[in-house]
């Protein structure tokens, strides 16, 4: 009977904290704008826009646990909180309405040839041989954009922004195609690994880290200098969000200092903005901020919406 009730309770334990898991959304459609923070997320998959000139538009990419391979997942109940609180709101008359865009079945050359995981903990030569599942992703924000205009929305008001690879594939985008959109919003951007923990950048250094980083996976350290390369060439007016706890790139976003037109916000405080603890939920659980790298799913990230608001209409005068 103990060993039953032991069971149970651990069930109950393991289930609440897993919740997430089963919350997953695997397709493109607006943000239904919610009144709190905590309102059950919808999502409208038809692809229209009434009065377009009165419109603005973000295009939200997700994240992926993966880095050049197919995803069984795109976004979470628990990162969509605030996007959805965002929808709705006015900027000079206009309204904005949240896209999010699923790319889980796009695939890269080389991953498809590395396998299950990717480019990850796989060691391979430089240079990226073929197209790459970001390269991808960008050319399908641009189709995605491409509908956008031709609905009657203009370029100026459409924004691109994405979490985590998501908010890669942003620098990645507006570096190639600013000319095609207002600008872009990224949020802990990251897409080669958790390199500021795996590497130890705290401890050894942020230069000795990437030389361990090229010794040991020479191929993705290459590719992710000349995705940098292109980021800082192409100069974007975008705002970015970083966080130094971040274990894949919060010790290693510094070079973003270098591009003269990025405003980059780094969240300083541990588990909390402006002093407000943090809280991540999803459609039935709670529960505090675990993962600096996911700040920006907590509802203490509401407090930059007023900057988010800010930015955007700064970039559609």
């Amino acid at each position: 009977m103990k060993k039953f009730l032991v069971f149970v309770v651990l069930s109950l334990i393991l289930s609440s904290s897993f919740a997430s898991s089963n919350e997953s959304i695997k397709k493109d459609g607006f943000l239904i704008p919610t009144n709190k923070w905590k309102d059950r997320i919808k999502i409208d998959e038809k692809f229209e826009v009434n009065n377009p000139k009165d419109k603005i538009i973000i295009i939200y990419n997700h994240g992926s646990d993966v880095n050049d391979v197919k995803s069984k997942d795109c976004f979470w109940i628990r990162e969509l909180r605030n996007w959805a609180q965002l929808a709705g709101n006015k900027i000079n008359e206009k309204e904005i309405m949240i896209y999010i865009h699923c790319q889980g079945k796009l695939e890269g050359d080389l991953g498809s040839k590395l396998g299950k995981i990717g480019m990850w903990m796989k060691k391979w030569e430089g240079p990226y041989p073929g197209t790459s599942k970001m390269d991808r992703r960008v050319e399908g924000n641009l189709e995605v954009v491409k509908k956008f205009t031709d609905l009657g929305v203009p370029r100026k008001q459409i924004f691109i922004s994405g979490h985590s690879c998501g908010g890669w594939a942003t620098l990645r985008f507006t570096a190639k195609y600013m000319d095609k959109v207002g600008g872009g919003i990224s949020l802990m951007p990251a897409c080669f690994w958790n390199l500021s923990i795996k590497f130890k950048v705290k401890k050894v250094g942020y230069e000795k880290a990437m030389e361990k980083f090229h010794k040991k996976y020479p191929g993705m350290a290459e590719w992710r200098q000349a995705q940098i390369d292109i980021i800082k060439k192409g100069n974007a007016p975008i705002l970015i969000f970083t966080h130094p706890m971040d274990h894949f790139e919060g010790l290693t976003s510094d070079w973003m200092d270098d591009v003269p037109n990025f405003k980059r916000i780094v969240i300083s405080e541990k588990k909390k903005i402006n002093g407000k603890s943090c809280k991540t939920a999803g459609s039935n659980w709670e529960e505090p901020l675990i993962k600096a790298h996911i700040i920006d799913y907590a509802d203490c990230f509401m407090h930059y919406h007023p900057l988010i608001k800010e930015y955007i209409a700064s970039r559609i005068e």
